[in-house]
């Protein structure tokens, strides 16, 4: 088996040992303790690297904000900005980001609660490095054709509807290294099983190094998009099931750590047709088997990467995800 090296390399340790040995399905072999390095990344790995890259607002002016009218000034404005999130900022609802923003927390300080962030129509915003906590909709709400969007290193619960939404044609987005808990709906991607004519296509996502902290369902739901990446996150006890593929989706599931979750793999959900699962390599502690389906229809990941080896994922997340990791 030949494997590339490449930017995918947060927390990798051995894992180039331990990913050449490339048998499918499950593992549940002993954990093997991994070399640590750092748990951050100075861009985004995964489908957000493509397309051109995604670079937030680098280059443009860097401002603190402390106030909800501050914050939309600048998530508003337009050309470049870094916006530092200093302290607790309450938002009446959700609060537009446009195009070529870089949305950050200062140290674990920065918090966003009551609202969430909204990007519709826009490409090249980051988000790092906040707590999100008891939006009255989503914590994060991507539409609209948004491409070019890395969620990274956040704390997200107790939003009224999900955590994460991609939906309506967005592409070439990264979600990674977040901390999410407290949560019925984590991760939505594609919102209706009506919307193929615009969803088919795009909705490429890659899932990498988050942290399910007894979340219920949606880790992702995905409709439509062909390949998503699930790889390298942890999923502690888990209520209804963990990833779920259908309306002919195709979601490689690779090499993720699976405690205490019943159905970690489901290929239906509600009343969507089914969907396609790729299995390789995840490793299970007192859960269920992954269901897979025609594994061949998910499309090949186009990006190089370095995976970790499933037994140290627990040990690699609980470590990195989650605020006040970001050099």
């Amino acid at each position: 088996m030949s494997i590339t090296r490449s930017t995918m390399l947060a927390g990798s340790g051995i894992a180039l040992a331990l990913a050449a040995a490339g048998c499918a399905g499950a593992v549940r072999a002993p954990v093997v303790q991994a070399q640590r390095v750092a748990a951050f990344e100075n861009s985004p790995v995964g489908f957000a690297s493509l397309n051109g890259g995604t670079t937030g607002g680098a280059g443009g002016a860097t401002v603190t904000v402390r106030t909800a009218a501050e914050l939309a000034r600048y998530a508003t404005a337009s050309g470049r900005y870094v916006i530092r999130v200093s302290g607790t900022i309450s938002l009446p609802g959700m609060q537009k980001v446009s195009s070529d923003k870089t949305i950050i927390g200062v140290g674990a300080s920065g918090r966003i609660t009551g609202g969430g962030l909204t990007l519709s129509k826009v490409r090249n915003v980051i988000i790092r490095n906040l707590t999100f906590t008891g939006s009255r909709d989503d914590a994060i709400n991507i539409e609209q054709s948004s491409t070019n969007i890395w969620i990274d290193h956040n704390d997200l619960s107790g939003a009224k509807d999900g955590l994460i939404d991609i939906k309506r044609g967005s592409d070439y987005i990264t979600v990674s290294w977040n901390r999410l808990r407290n949560q019925d709906k984590t991760f939505l991607l594609g919102h209706s099983d009506d919307n193929g004519s615009e969803d088919r296509g795009r909705l490429r996502v890659t899932y990498v190094h988050n942290w399910f902290d007894g979340t219920n369902q949606r880790h992702p739901r995905v409709r439509f998009g062909n390949p998503v990446h699930v790889l390298n996150n942890y999923y502690s006890n888990i209520g209804s099931y963990g990833v779920a593929s259908t309306e002919n989706a195709g979601v490689y599931v690779e090499r993720n750590y699976f405690e205490n979750t019943r159905r970690p793999t489901v290929t239906q959900t509600g009343d969507s047709d089914p969907g396609n699962i790729k299995l390789l390599n995840n490793h299970l502690v007192n859960s269920g088997t992954p269901a897979s389906r025609n594994p061949s229809l998910v499309a090949p990941i186009p990006y190089p990467y370095i995976p970790d080896g499933a037994p140290n994922v627990k040990a690699i997340v609980t470590a990195g995800a989650g605020v006040g990791k970001v050099g």
